[in-house]
Parts: structure tokens; C-alpha cells; sequence
């Protein structure tokens, strides 16, 4: 009897004893996860946009988990070209894994737009008709895109991307952007799709329009047909462009409001141009990582640099369309 008392003592003291190491193990999760979930910031719409990747795996990761601690409930994430170094099925498929086991991090949008590097591989010279074709088919299928111009729509804002229809061939440079008659006459089209006045329009292409002086006072105009697309996205004071290409650093002079719309350079993920005295074009390559997060609210749109190696803003900038 005094055994069985004995027994059924201590199987109480042991249900007390897991309950309260139980509770002790939840509170001390509970408590882990409040300081380590950051709060999503309540904006209408929330982006950021990547350029020049270069199948830089290391740095894209880095910049995946950067945002996702900045912001774990964004909308969107734009890839602004060069999201490969060459356009070759390898390094798309290492761009694909990286998206594929990251999904938890990643907003389910992601746009893909073409830039120059995705018409290269350096076993290529100058490329043929037909192998400009299966460039651009391999872009398609990595971005889901019917064409290397497309748009979309989130959370009721319109995002638009243009993209170069040629590239490094006996018509076109390996860098410049070609934009065909027929795509300015769908930009016209797609401005003008449920515009409502003082609304933001995000636009997006790899190349620049206008003309950039690097550090080495190497400068150039990255778009062939750059002022008749000037031209049209004038007519829309509400056109945010975003460009990246040039590998320029951020500042607060990376948000230009000299067209009579706003022009961001998104900066670079995989190196930046900086100036150099001792080097040939007087400038070098150094491996920052950067990017920009957007958000927006009503018609008011907030841009901020960031410096993703160093967890820092750079700048931020408000655009306000009245």
C-alpha cells in the first residue's frame, strides 16, 4: 500500500514537473520569437528592387535575407536584369535554385526583366539572329514572361518592364537596349491602362535613358531609342523609373527628378564602380551589395537605399504626386 501511495506521489510530481518545464520551454519560445519576428510595416504596397545579380549567389542570399528581416511581408521583389552573368542554362538554373529554397523568405511575386548580360555567353563573339532568339527563349522561361516586356499589377499599382528585344549582335552592342516601335506602342498603351492623375507608375528597365558618367569619365547612353521613350513616359509626371546597369554607388543623388518624371538607380548586388586613381580606367570593382526598398502609401511613395553588406540605410527619399 505504502509502495503504491509512493508510486502515484511521485507520478504526480513528474506530470507537475513536465508541465512546467513544458510552460517553461513555450513562454521562452514565445519570448525568442516576439524579439526575433520583426513587425510588418502597414503600407499599401511594399517592393524592393535587385539589378545585376550576375549569378552572384553568395550576395543574392545575403540580400534575400536582408529584406526579409527588413520587411518579411513585402508585396513584391523586381530582379532589374542581370540576374545572370551569362546567358547560359547553368546559370539560370542556379539563379531558379536559389529562388526555389527560398520561398519561405520571398514574397510569392517576383518579376524577372531582362538586362545585357542575358544575351552573353563568352564563347560567343557576336551572336546570330537564331542565337539571339535562344537567349531571349531562356530568359522566358526563367521570368514566365510571354515577351522580354511585360506588366502587372499588385495591390492595384501598375508595374511596367521593358526590356532590350537585341543584344549583342551584328545590330546591336552588347550593352545598349533596343526597344522596338512596336514596344513603344505598347508603353503608350500600358500608361494610359485605368491611369488615375497623381497615381504612382513604377517602370522598370535594366539600361539607363539617360546619359551616366562613370568614375573614370567613361560615360554612355544604355538605350538606343532613348529619347522617344523620354518622350513617352514624360507625358506621365507619375512615372517612377527604376534602371540599374551602370553599377553606380547609392546616394541621395540615386532618385533624379531632372525628366518630368523620377529616375531611381537601384544600385548593384554583385559589384560596384567606385573611383580609383591607380587603376587604368580610374576606376575598380568592389564587392558591395546593394539594393532599394520601396513603400508606398496613397500616392505618397518612400525610396531607401541600402547598404545590404552592412545591414544600413544609405538615404531616404520621399516622391509625392499630388
Amino acid at each position: 500500500m505504502k509502495k503504491s501511495r509512493i508510486v502515484a506521489v511521485a507520478i504526480i510530481i513528474g506530470v507537475v514537473a513536465i508541465g512546467m518545464i513544458t510552460n517553461i520551454y513555450i513562454n521562452k519560445k514565445e519570448q525568442i520569437s516576439k524579439s526575433t519576428v520583426k513587425e510588418i510595416p502597414q503600407t499599401d504596397l511594399a517592393f524592393a528592387v535587385l539589378g545585376d545579380v550576375h549569378e552572384n549567389i553568395d550576395s543574392f542570399q545575403e540580400a534575400i535575407d536582408d529584406l526579409h528581416t527588413i520587411n518579411p511581408g513585402m508585396d513584391a521583389l523586381v530582379l532589374n536584369g542581370d540576374a545572370v552573368d551569362q546567358g547560359i542554362e547553368k546559370q539560370y538554373d542556379s539563379v531558379k535554385s536559389t529562388i526555389n529554397k527560398n520561398k519561405d523568405l520571398l514574397p510569392e511575386k517576383i518579376i524577372k526583366n531582362i538586362g545585357n548580360h542575358e544575351f552573353f555567353d563568352y564563347n560567343i563573339e557576336v551572336n546570330s539572329p537564331e542565337q539571339v532568339q535562344t537567349f531571349i527563349n531562356r530568359y522566358l522561361e526563367f521570368s514566365g514572361e510571354e515577351k522580354v516586356y511585360h506588366d502587372t499589377w499588385v495591390n492595384n499599382y501598375h508595374f511596367i518592364s521593358l526590356g532590350s528585344e537585341d543584344g549583342n549582335s551584328k545590330t546591336e552592342d552588347s550593352i545598349t537596349a533596343f526597344i522596338s516601335e512596336e514596344q513603344q506602342k505598347w508603353l503608350k498603351e500600358k500608361l494610359a491602362e485605368n491611369y488615375q492623375k497623381g497615381k504612382p507608375i513604377f517602370v522598370f528597365l535594366h539600361q539607363n535613358i539617360n546619359k551616366l558618367t562613370l568614375p573614370g569619365n567613361t560615360s554612355w547612353v544604355g538605350v538606343e531609342q532613348s529619347e522617344q521613350v523620354k518622350e513617352i513616359l514624360s507625358q506621365y509626371p507619375e512615372v517612377i523609373l527604376f534602371a540599374s546597369h551602370s553599377h553606380l554607388d547609392l546616394d541621395e543623388s540615386s532618385v533624379m527628378s531632372d525628366e518630368p518624371f523620377t529616375i531611381v538607380n537601384t544600385g548593384a548586388v554583385h559589384y560596384t564602380f567606385v573611383p580609383d586613381e591607380n587603376s587604368e580606367e580610374g576606376r575598380k570593382r568592389v564587392p558591395y551589395i546593394k539594393g532599394v526598398y520601396i513603400e508606398v502609401n496613397g500616392n505618397k511613395v518612400v525610396v531607401k537605399g541600402r547598404d545590404i553588406k552592412e545591414k544600413k540605410w544609405i538615404f531616404t527619399k520621399e516622391i509625392k504626386q499630388e
